[in-house]
């Protein structure tokens, strides 16, 4: 299987049911960077409470979370959701992408 993420413009970080970090490609890295070498380490170690209880929801309900941030001048979609092996919910995968400040909304 090829790494089809590694250079992709947008992060990809995904994690086990337990929150253990078990891949981030290029741009997840580089977004992370102040944090040092994540891979391997909990999510819960670095975010708030309602963060991981939000977590906690998405596994046990297999739901997604889906909004917009705004860091250091660049809008994001952050769009979070179970990935699965065999039928099961293994964990989650979480894309943040970024978004230009003027978009276009086409209705089709």
């Amino acid at each position: 299987m090829f790494d089809w993420a590694k250079e992709l413009s947008c992060a990809v970080t995904v994690c086990d049911t337990a929150g253990v970090i078990l891949y981030q490609n290029d741009k997840s890295k580089a977004t992370f960077a102040a944090y040092g070498d994540i891979m391997g380490k909990n999510l819960k170690e670095c975010h708030k409470p309602q963060s991981w209880e939000t977590f906690e929801r998405l596994i046990s309900e297999n739901a997604t979370n889906v909004y917009t941030i705004e860091k250091e001048g660049k809008r994001k979609l952050i769009y979070q959701t179970p990935w699965r092996l065999d039928g099961q919910v293994a964990g989650l995968v979480e894309l943040s992408v970024e978004l230009p400040h003027e978009m276009p909304h086409h209705i089709r």
